[in-house]
């Protein structure tokens, strides 16, 4: 039995950092690191985070077998005893319900609802498979809009009326007129979570409009930083946010934006540069370059 109805799962989500920790691969052969992944999420949720999301995409969700997923949030349910352990599903309908599934079994307490993998759809094809899933599991759910996954703030409102569970919204599109409609329209019914990369950099303005956590890819490596940010954040202080902003975070983005992928690739980099070597990344996903992670070392030593 989950630790959490869907309304509680969606408070303690909605209450603090999140975090979506990087799934470790062996450098000889990139299969799972388990030992390494469960000693990891010791150290990492030592550190004060709400909730996690176990094989995000941080996470490298898209990489996994649907027997590494399972592994990898079993491994997290049983390291993580005092957080919300946020379990993935994604691809088309039946397969995210056999994920929802595999979540409920291995004692996750919610579902991040993905986008689906290269499908274009209608909006009300993609309500009808956000309305299956829900229907599927006891889990509170989150959706994620982003990419092919689209839902204006109409269908979301038919959604939270038809499924009880669906208590989360995760924003990674970035249409601050769509963000205003689906809140103006929702209010507290869900809870809305920042999820644009990196998301430190749309936090204060989003938080204007009722996005009061987001998921930190930068909590992997600089948890202290990460956390120190976010409640600066939380309490308007624009000063310490754009004085973090600069002299980290802007930095940090222009690292990430030279090459497609790099979003996830410049969190394994960040845990090499403070000794928590993660391993590589799973093609299609490419790694820095030496030069840039010597880049990235400089910026972290700035903060530390």
């Amino acid at each position: 039995m989950t630790r959490y109805s869907p309304k509680e799962f969606a408070q303690v989500v909605g209450s603090g950092l999140l975090s979506f920790p990087v799934t470790h691969f062996k450098s000889s052969d990139l299969s799972f690191d388990e030992d390494a992944y469960r000693a990891n999420l010791n150290w990492l949720f030592s550190h004060d985070a709400a909730a996690m999301f176990a094989a995000g995409g941080t996470g490298e969700f898209f990489s996994l077998t649907q027997a590494e997923v399972d592994r990898v949030v079993r491994a997290a349910v049983e390291e993580t005893k005092h957080i919300p352990v946020i379990a993935p599903a994604g691809g088309g309908t039946a397969v995210s319900i056999e994920y929802c599934h595999a979540a409920e079994a291995a004692g996750a307490d919610g579902i991040l609802l993905l986008p689906p993998y290269l499908t274009e759809a209608a909006k009300d094809g993609v309500a009808a498979h956000v309305e299956a899933i829900c229907k599927s599991t006891k889990l509170g759910v989150i959706v994620y809009n982003r990419a092919n996954q689209r839902l204006d703030d109409v269908e979301l409102a038919r959604l939270a009326d038809r499924c009880p569970n669906l208590v989360g919204y995760k924003d990674g599109i970035g249409d601050i007129e769509l963000m205003t409609r689906i809140y103006a329209r929702l209010g507290d019914r869900l809870t809305y979570i920042g999820g644009l990369p990196t998301a430190e950099t749309f936090a204060l303005p989003y938080l204007e409009m009722g996005v009061t956590t987001y998921s930190s890819a930068i909590f992997n490596f600089v948890p202290e930083f990460a956390l120190d940010f976010y409640k600066a954040v939380r309490a308007r202080d624009y000063t310490k946010v754009y004085a973090a902003l600069n002299e980290f975070v802007l930095p940090y983005i222009a690292i990430r934006n030279r090459k497609q992928g790099y979003a996830v690739s410049i969190v394994k980099a960040g845990m090499k540069v403070v000794g928590r070597d993660a391993g590589p990344v799973r093609t299609p996903l490419t790694d820095l370059t030496e030069a840039e992670v010597a880049e990235l070392a400089a910026l972290v030593a700035r903060i530390q």
